[in-house]
């Protein structure tokens, strides 16, 4: 199995999406936005994982790469490669697809319920709820077609799949106690008051209890988009 991984910052990694990935024996091209665009073409992979980051999917200013991007994964679209998107890549792949993407009315940062929609697809096992880790403060619209699988108290709109290839969370399931803390040190300025804000302290606390139910939720997932 052939694996594209883009990630846009160091410190949002792929948490323990890496062991799933290890354990299925995976070649894996590893595309740092940060460093140099150059992912493997659609065609050629069986899986692609796009990761999150601090930026919005409007900032083609700031980071030139998001132009690329974007057409990289209209081209995984239209290829029907299974793609998984987190928080941005969730975003890129609702703009990819005619959706417009804006601030939520709430940011939502830590550990927060989520409840998934009875017209998920539960093929890939998914609880009525679950409390999941939020990093974001932008939110996108429904794209044409897509099946709404999931929503929280402060943003509707925080899961929606297409067939049995594209699945794109608002939301991380893939993070560890260590990104955990990374996401917290990098991203410390975003931490002020809110009603879906909590402090460094609760979201380590919350961690512990939490990962790992995510966790296994996402390796569902994948066990899902690749089988």
């Amino acid at each position: 199995m052939k694996v594209q991984i883009v990630q846009h910052v160091p410190y949002e990694g792929i948490g323990c999406m890496e062991s799933w990935l290890d354990n299925e024996g995976a070649e894996i091209n590893h595309t740092k936005c940060y460093e140099k665009f150059d992912p493997v073409r659609a065609n050629e992979i069986d899986l692609a994982i796009i990761m999150g980051g601090p930026m919005s999917v409007l900032d083609e200013e700031m980071y030139s790469y998001l132009t690329e991007e974007k057409a990289y994964v209209r081209n995984l679209i239209n290829n029907k490669t299974p793609i998984l998107g987190i928080c941005l890549g969730a975003q890129l792949i609702a703009e990819a697809l005619g959706s417009k993407i804006y601030n939520n009315q709430y940011k939502e940062i830590g550990w927060f319920p989520i409840k998934f929609t009875d017209s998920a697809d539960g093929g890939f096992e998914l609880p009525k709820t679950l409390t999941v880790f939020h990093w974001h403060g932008e939110t996108f619209d429904l794209p044409e077609g897509a099946i709404h699988i999931a929503e929280s108290e402060g943003c509707k709109n925080q899961a929606f799949q297409i067939g049995s290839n594209v699945i794109a969370l608002q939301f991380h399931l893939e993070m560890t106690p260590q990104s955990v803390d990374e996401m917290i040190q990098n991203g410390s300025d975003d931490l002020g008051t809110g009603k879906y804000i909590q402090s460094a302290d609760e979201i380590r606390d919350l961690t512990v209890n939490n990962y790992r139910s995510a966790n296994q939720v996402i390796c569902n997932a994948l066990t899902y988009l690749t089988r």
